[in-house]
């Protein structure tokens, strides 16, 4: 059990029946009246984020989420495979718990199958994927202007907004929180 006056970012809790983690959390005491903890909890099943007031005494349980490295496999249309790389177990996930985590993720790389009690909800990629452009269009010298993009399908099939200078064949370093291009790779 936990209090909310021991509320930290990150923590994760049962609360009303499903699972939270603190996204941001203030002790607040004002001149009059009773101190109380202010917090932004977001579901981390369906995702949705929104702000709740504790007391500081007020305890609930931790919520254990377990996170284990798995090789993606692949997918055969609505269920994606996964393999623990020390038992080499298979697991079949749904498509609705993976959502869009696969975007940048191609078969044989690692990522972090999230669960709790057992049960799958989430997929966590790498924060940086390395990944070749397949299609763009082509750069020509001269096109330097500074902030100007162009669309760069990957070797996942993402569609990201690159530099004028990137052509096919490049690897770039994509931000998978953001999809973002970050540089090429060295």
């Amino acid at each position: 059990m936990i209090s909310a006056g021991e509320f930290r970012n990150g923590v994760t809790i049962e609360y009303e029946g499903e699972i939270y983690t603190i996204v941001e959390f203030q002790h607040v005491k004002p001149g009059k009246g009773a101190a109380f903890v202010r917090t932004k909890i977001k579901n981390i099943v369906s995702g949705a984020v929104f702000e709740k007031t504790f007391r500081p005494q007020e305890k609930m349980p931790r919520a254990h989420i377990e996170r284990q490295d798995m090789q993606y496999l692949y997918n055969d249309g609505n269920i994606y495979y996964f393999m623990n790389m020390d038992s080499f177990e298979q697991i079949g996930v749904n498509a609705s718990d993976v959502g869009d985590a696969l975007t940048f993720v191609r078969e044989n790389d690692m990522v972090k199958v999230l669960s709790h009690n057992g049960n799958v909800f989430a997929i966590e990629p790498n924060i940086v994927a390395t990944l070749a452009v397949t299609e763009t269009e082509p750069g020509f010298a001269g096109n330097t202007s500074s902030g100007a993009t162009k669309p760069a399908t990957l070797e996942t099939g993402a569609v990201v907004s690159v530099p004028l200078f990137i052509n096919i064949g490049d690897i770039l370093e994509i931000d998978t929180r953001t999809g973002e291009y970050r540089g090429r790779a060295t």
